[in-house]
This record gives C-alpha cells, structure tokens and sequence, in this order.
C-alpha cells in the first residue's frame, strides 16, 4: 500500500511565517502526499475550496465562505469540501496532523489511520485565544495515537495528559542560515541604516517586551534596532517610535540570511507572560546558526539549554538586558566552535526522522488488538511516556 496522505489542519497560514509547520510539512512531502488546510477567509459569495500546488506532494487548502455563517454551518461547509476533496483525490488514508484543536471537527468524516498532535504552542494562553479551545484540546489529545510538543517546557506541561507524549524542540537549517556568515551585498531597506545593529526577525505581537525594547532603544540611542516581521494582534500605535527603532515588515524566509548578516546582534525580546510561558522560538537556532551572538530575555527553553551551553546570553531585568547587549557587541565570538558542535545535532532532518519513527511506532500500537479493543470501548491503554 502506497503512504498514507498527511491531512494537516493549521491555524497558521503557509504563507505567514515560515517556522515549525512549513520545515515539518516540506519534509513529510518527500514520502506523503501532504494537504495543508488553513482556517477559512470570507471572500467569495458561495462556499469553495482555494486548491494551490506549493511543491512537489505539497497542496494549500485554504476554505473560502461567504459571511453570515455560523460557527456549525461554517464547520459543515468545510467538512462537505473536504470529504470531496479526499474523494476527487483518491485519498482513502490518512494521517490527521494538527497544529490546533479547534479544527479537529473538519476531520471526524474523513479518512483517518493515524492522530498526531504537533502542540506547538499553548495556544490557549494567546490573545484572543477561542473559549472553546481548551475542551477541543482535551478532546483532542483523547483522539490523538501519537503527541509532540514544540518544547521541553510544553512538554513538561502536557506530560501527563497524554500516554504517548514527546518532547520535540524545534530544529535548525544551519546550511541554509550559515549564508549569512558570508560577505554579501545588503538588502536595500537595511543598508542605509546606521551600525551597530541588533535585530530580530519574527512575529510581532502581544509576546514582544514593548517596554524592553524601548528602554534599550532609550538608554543606548547609537544602538539600532531592526525589527523584520508581521505585526499580529497588537495596535502598531503602541510599537515604540524612535529614531533608532526601524521597522521593515515581514520578510521571506529566503530573504532571511542576506539581513542577518548584517546585524551585530541578534535579539529575542520577549515580554515574560502567558503567552510566552512555553514557548520555544525557533530562531534561537536560526541565530546562532547565522554567526550572530544572541541576546534574549529568560524564555525558558532558551535558557536551558542554550544558557547552559554558554550560547545565549540572558538579560533578567532591563538593565542586565541592555548590559548584556554591550557586552555581546563587544564580544569577539569565542564560543562559535561551541555553538557548531551543538548546532550540528539538531537539523530539521533529523528530528522529522525522529518523529516518523514515533509515528510508526504508534500506527503499530493502534493496529495491535489491545489498542482496538481499547478504543472500541472510549479508552486508550496505557503506554509510557517517552521523551
């Protein structure tokens, strides 16, 4: 029997930032066919599925349904769309792969060998997070034959709600970011701007330290700060507005190399809260990948381990933030054989051989009759937790 296809329900568009879904999806379409479904957009005046070739194995789904529509209907329509899509694509089985549990109705009438739960976040700690998300989450992991999470801290969270539960930190191209070590010619809307720069490249939203950014832009006005990226969920009214402060939207993940470059210093600023309680960015390897020391506010999953490893340097208060800067800028990179040697045992790669491997290991699991039987009767049997 040919692989099963790989249905992933995201509420992250492909084409947002590119980040744990688009380096998992890209690899699982070398051996699946991969439908990448997103939340539906309200353009057209009837319910239609956008049905977009992305590469090789790899198609966009994205629902478009006209307004007015209730949460069921909407919930309906999609789900209609999709079993005709599987149909018109032959598709008679199936990994449901989720990123979020509110569209875990779209895939109750569809082709299903396999549940996987890529937890990437706690998603219910967000902004704006839906009130029914939690119960659907539950609902989920009840579901789910197989379980990730995006970091060490989410997964210490998540560790005992789910028997077959595994950490998974997100992973690196180091090949690919270690262009920007490279003399190259800068980006237009980079160059004219002053040195030293620190820069951050990511999304801009209610995880980001405001405050942070515009003590350090205050206290050290030499200093410019290059922030790349979408502005989510936040009034770009309440950004700081400063001389030193510059702006330059999101930017595409091939773009990336060519502004890293040309920072001094890297920066994760993020504010410490609910929303950042778990979360485990995945440019903390992009960065050093890239040759740039990396300042960050105490993220957990960044400071162990890439505190520990001496890495990462860690700004607990605002003034050590701001000293650690200095002392980054004035650094000369004696740690690089370090953060190679490191950086050389999480590639993207490996980690998604790692997760096939689990995944297999739990599509025996629900084959075996223990685990049918189990699941006829609403339970799932106990089978370790792994890391």
């Amino acid at each position: 029997m040919s692989a099963p296809a790989v249905l992933c329900f995201s509420h992250l568009r492909w084409n947002f930032v590119f980040q744990r879904p688009n380096h998992l999806m890209t690899r699982c379409a070398r051996d699946h066919q991969v439908f990448f479904i997103e939340e539906p957009i309200h353009e057209a005046q009837g319910a239609e599925l956008h049905v977009t070739t992305i590469g090789e194995n790899l198609t966009r789904v994205v629902p478009d349904l006209p307004d007015g529509l209730t949460a069921s209907q909407q919930t309906e329509e999609i789900a209609r769309m999709l079993v005709e899509l599987c149909a018109a694509r032959n598709v008679r089985h199936a990994i449901h792969w989720y990123y979020t549990p509110m569209m875990l109705p779209l895939g109750e009438r569809l082709p299903c060998d396999l549940v996987v739960y890529d937890c990437m976040d706690e998603l219910s700690n967000f902004l704006h997070a839906p009130k029914e998300l939690t119960q659907r989450e539950s609902e989920l992991m009840r579901r789910a034959d197989v379980m990730f999470t995006g970091g060490m801290a989410l997964y210490d969270a998540k560790r005992h709600q789910h028997p077959n539960v595994h950490g998974i930190p997100s992973s690196v191209d180091a090949a690919f970011f270690a262009k920007a070590r490279a003399p190259q010619d800068e980006p237009g809307d980079q160059a004219s701007i002053a040195r030293p720069r620190l820069g951050y490249c990511g999304v801009i939203d209610e995880r980001m330290d405001l405050g942070l950014l515009e003590a350090l832009a205050r206290a050290r006005p030499a200093y410019q700060l290059v922030m790349l990226g979408p502005i989510v969920k936040i009034d770009p009214d309440s950004l700081p507005k400063l001389p030193n402060v510059h702006y330059l939207g999101g930017k595409k993940y091939e773009q990336l190399p060519a502004y890293l470059a040309g920072w001094d210093v890297a920066l994760m600023p993020f504010a410490l809260n609910d929303a950042t309680r778990f979360i485990s960015p995945t440019k903390t390897p992009e960065y050093l990948a890239a040759g740039r020391r990396v300042v960050s506010t105490a993220i957990r999953d960044v400071v162990e381990p890439y505190e520990r490893h001496g890495l990462v340097r860690i700004g607990r208060t605002t003034d050590e933030f701001i000293a650690q800067v200095d002392a980054a800028l004035a650094d000369g990179g004696e740690h690089d054989h370090a953060r190679d040697a490191f950086l050389a045992k999480s590639s993207w790669d490996d980690t998604w051989s790692r997760m096939q491997r689990l995944m297999r290991e739990a599509a025996e699991q629900r084959r075996s009759p223990a685990v049918a039987h189990a699941t006829s009767h609403g339970t799932i049997p106990e089978r370790g937790v792994h890391v």
